[in-house]
């Protein structure tokens, strides 16, 4: 369903990939897809094609591409550890600006609703990508959101957590609410990582179909309203 792209961006070209809904489906919008620190890999990919099997277009860039290429990691203290620094060593700058590459690749391809979704550390660019691009955003369980949230949406805000994430504590999940009580909050049962599937340690099944519902259902009323004149 998914193929490999190519993106220009302030950071130099950027991969990319790009799902598009199945049989020359008409799409119900386009969907930016950010990934956690582990890379574009195949989980990312497989919830882009997932995205586009809903009815979007989704574009998943390869945020490290600028400091680090081919980046895959795996879900191990190595894997993590290597993430966080590729993390630091991009900077939140430089994300956001091949967040704004997608926005625009998207449009100038004709599409007028785009939104966003991204997990942990993409949840947190998501954030970022309604606070200073102005996309509809869906962040889940993004643990570095909490210094940003001064930040004013300028679009409509979905934040998804785990009940039992240690690093989204409830004080923290309660910083959210006061902060920015202009946005949806949900807490599913489960911990950080509730949705990646192929990650038995964190995956929590029901946690990430309700989210997965919660989310489709929110795209489908961003975007619409995003399409108005």
């Amino acid at each position: 369903m998914g193929r490999d792209i190519s993106l220009a961006t302030p950071s130099g070209p950027v991969d990319a990939w790009r799902a598009d809904p199945p049989h020359g489906a008409a799409a119900l919008g386009a969907v930016v897809v950010i990934q956690e620190i582990f890379g574009l890999n195949a989980h990312i990919r497989s919830v882009a094609d997932g995205y586009a099997a809903a009815g979007y277009v989704a574009l998943a860039p390869a945020l490290f591409d600028p400091v680090a290429r081919h980046v895959e990691l795996a879900y191990d203290t190595d894997g993590f550890a290597r993430g966080r620094k590729l993390v630091t060593a991009l900077g939140i700058e430089r994300a956001v600006g091949i967040l704004r590459a997608c926005r625009s690749t998207l449009q100038a391809a004709g599409h007028r609703r785009i939104g966003v979704v991204g997990f942990c550390w993409g949840g947190t660019l998501a954030f970022l990508a309604n606070t200073r691009l102005g996309l509809p955003a869906v962040s889940y369980y993004g643990a570095r959101t909490v210094p940003f949230l001064d930040e004013a949406l300028q679009a409509p805000m979905l934040f998804q957590f785990g009940a039992d994430d240690a690093a989204i504590p409830p004080d923290d999940i309660e910083r959210h609410r006061a902060a920015r009580p202009d946005a949806d909050i949900l807490v599913h049962p489960g911990g950080h990582g509730f949705n990646r599937d192929v990650d038995p340690d964190h995956y929590h099944a029901a946690s990430a179909a309700a989210a997965r519902r919660a989310t489709l259902a929110f795209l489908d009323a961003a975007l619409r309203q995003d399409a108005t004149p």
